[in-house]
């Protein structure tokens, strides 16, 4: 990747690795835009949707058959972004991030966080494609201080998260989330920390 040129960083992270604090980091380091819940009010307002329904709607888990059915029923209508809340698909939700992610890298560098960046972007020049994982414990540590949680609601955040996010990927690129293929780099948090990571990347980016 060139960083003196227009480029975009994509992060996928395991929940609880500090993934987004790293992108948040790098993003800042490089002084480029950080795209995470840009994303997010930049479809809700296409939409026509409060932030809240919007957020509402990307936490769905998406369902095959509810997608299959109503994507086709208001395939029409999403083209031309005239639907209610309630006929809009998590399916919809994903292919109009995708076009906000596309529209906004399309015009600077930035550092995206999550939403299957790798997927969209790989096809994209001067990418870098970033997975972020760490060990259990660390995780569980992490997610205990951060949220004010006991161990096994930590545990449990982390498997639905990771259930979802894997499900999430599998479903809307029909890759797998740990496939090391789909990612330029894998790191592991736990034996660098926070910004350790982010030194090694600047290191990177800039040999």
């Amino acid at each position: 990747m060139d960083k003196n040129e227009k480029f975009i960083i994509t992060i996928n992270r395991e929940f609880g690795s500090g993934g987004h604090a790293i992108g948040e980091e790098l993003a800042q380091r490089l002084g480029v835009k950080l795209i995470d819940k840009q994303v997010l009010q930049a479809v809700a307002d296409r939409f026509s949707l409060s932030k809240e329904e919007a957020e509402a709607l990307e936490q769905r888990r998406p369902s095959w058959w509810d997608d299959f059915t109503h994507f086709y029923q208001s395939f029409m209508a999403m083209n031309e972004y005239h639907v209610t809340p309630r006929d809009i698909t998590s399916r919809q939700l994903f292919f109009a991030q995708g076009k906000a992610m596309s529209e906004i890298a399309s015009r600077e560098s930035c550092v995206i966080i999550g939403r299957c960046g790798f997927d969209i972007f790989k096809d994209t020049p001067n990418v870098l494609k970033l997975f972020v994982h760490a060990s259990r414990d660390y995780r569980v540590r992490r997610i205990m201080e951060r949220y004010g949680v006991d161990e096994q609601k930590a545990m449990q955040m982390i498997d639905d998260n990771d259930y979802t996010r894997q499900l999430y990927t599998k479903i809307f690129t029909g890759h797998e989330w740990y496939d090391v293929h789909n990612y330029d780099l894998t790191l592991n948090v736990g034996k660098y920390g926070q910004s350790g990571v982010v030194d090694l990347l600047m290191r990177f980016i800039d040999s």
